[in-house]
């Protein structure tokens, strides 16, 4: 996906796809069953969507995994009975995984003093019990509609650093698993840190890459892309640092490696997880010092390179398990963004097939209107293992076969592959699409570690990357 042109999607994630208001999300945490039971006999008929805690621990894993519109948490737990001070700082802990998350505290032991020290931690309300059901839901209300105020006007704010971006590649997002990804691309672009994008293959991390360029001060330098896992290992020095003449035998003349070509600009290093061990101290150290010396050459260079890599692997665990340097990983993830995969974010669908469409019935000149409901609705069913990048090829390949002016199920060739569940017979398939679902399972079965699935399938590395790409895998 690269064009000159930027198409954005979004919607603030306060709407669903028929543009109702989504109701609000509330997370609830108190010791006392009879308490929840109260509260949820009171907001479940007002459409709030509830989740209930009984510990602050349970309440801070919750926040670690979904997103809320509100907190409301009592103040006192088993610790104690009256002092508040567990509630106290569970204030805190909340605000600092989201300062703008509105908390409203309570509890039956409630004074002014307890009341200014919960405001003063953070709070945004305060309520006692035996508490007024009407006065509960005006603040409840208020303080959401509040908060949902603030998210709209951050999106708006990063929507517009992003549409502003020059020369920034397509990128549609408007569900709402794609919201914490435009929020922290909007406050990372336009900074010098190393970013580590994650995500299964074809969900769009070299264009995010390009989009964190287009959003820096660096956006008028060269961004400079190499995929590492496809590097031989006999070359992959030369190729990052360069060489000099003679430094091996087919060294004919002073080559520049790919830090220095993007020195003052980005380098982008995809399928990171593929780097041999004993090749990543040599990155390490330029991410440090800043400084490398060319294959054969005794000469320091200094090289001043933002470096954004992404991976489909969990380095987490290759570092726990020694295959990747625990401390390069520090170095690259400076932040961390993870793309959804396309079957997590399906109310982008309608909207990247026609993009699609209106593009490659362009570029083939077809006079194509749209997409026929029986093929939506085949997509939308389908489970996507190749995301995003699948779904252009499909498309590319329905504006290709279709002979009308809508692009019909039959054309989009998933018949037979509807969802993971369900395995297409090979008896009529092609030997291309054959190969397509060996290398799926392979992938599959090694965690996305390509060298594995390599391994595995009798291919050198190279070869799987040329069929992953051929595929749209």
């Amino acid at each position: 996906m690269q064009t000159d042109t930027l198409a954005v999607s979004m919607n603030t994630g306060n709407r669903s796809n028929d543009g109702a208001e989504r109701p609000f999300r509330l997370l609830i945490a108190d010791d006392q069953p009879q308490i929840l039971e109260a509260l949820r006999l009171l907001l479940k008929p007002e459409g709030y969507k509830l989740e209930m805690v009984r510990t602050p621990a349970l309440l801070l894993e919750a926040l670690m995994h979904e997103s809320f519109d509100g907190v409301l948490i009592d103040l006192n737990y088993t610790r104690d009975t009256t002092s508040g001070q567990e509630g106290m700082e569970l204030v805190a802990r909340i605000k600092e995984i989201d300062a703008q998350l509105p908390v409203i505290v309570m509890t039956a032991w409630g004074n002014i003093d307890l009341a200014v020290e919960a405001m003063r931690r953070g709070a945004g309300d305060f309520i006692q019990k035996p508490w007024e059901n009407a006065r509960l839901l005006s603040i409840l209300r208020t303080q959401m509609e509040l908060h949902r105020s603030q998210r709209r006007t951050q999106w708006l704010e990063a929507e517009n650093r992003i549409l502003r971006a020059p020369g920034a590649p397509d990128f549609i997002a408007s569900a709402e698993s794609m919201r914490q990804v435009l929020e922290t691309m909007s406050r990372v672009g336009p900074s010098d840190a190393n970013v580590l994008i994650t995500g299964e293959h074809g969900t769009g991390k070299e264009v995010v890459a390009q989009m964190l360029h287009r959003l820096s001060s660096r956006a008028s330098r060269t961004l400079v892309a190499v995929n590492t896992g496809a590097l031989p290992e006999g070359t992959f020095e030369s190729e990052l640092f360069g060489h000099v003449k003679g430094a091996f035998t087919d060294a004919r003349t002073d080559r520049i490696g790919r830090f220095e070509l993007a020195n003052g600009g980005t380098l982008f290093l995809d399928e990171i997880a593929n780097i041999p061990v004993r090749q990543q101290a040599k990155i390490l150290r330029v991410l440090e010092t800043g400084e490398l010396e060319r294959v054969g050459s005794s000469r320091t260079i200094s090289v001043d390179a933002r470096v954004l890599s992404a991976t489909n692997a969990n380095l987490r665990q290759d570092a726990a398990e020694g295959r990747f340097r625990e401390d390069l990983l520090f170095r690259l993830n400076t932040v961390e963004i993870h793309l959804p995969p396309l079957r997590e974010r399906r109310e982008d669908l309608p909207a990247l097939a026609g993009h699609f469409l209106a593009r490659h019935a362009t570029r083939y000149r077809r006079q194509i209107q749209g997409i026929e409901p029986a093929a939506l609705q085949m997509m939308m069913q389908y489970a996507w293992p190749g995301n995003v990048r699948e779904l252009d090829h499909t498309i590319e390949r329905a504006v290709l076969m279709t002979r009308g002016e809508l692009i019909e199920a039959v054309d989009l060739g998933l018949h037979g592959q509807r969802s993971t569940a369900t395995a297409a017979s090979m008896d009529d398939m092609s030997l291309e699409a054959v190969e397509a679902i060996l290398i799926r399972k392979a992938l599959a079965r090694a965690g996305g570690n390509v060298s594995q699935a390599a391994e595995a399938l009798g291919l050198s590395r190279g070869a799987l990357y040329r069929r992953i790409e051929k595929y749209g895998l």
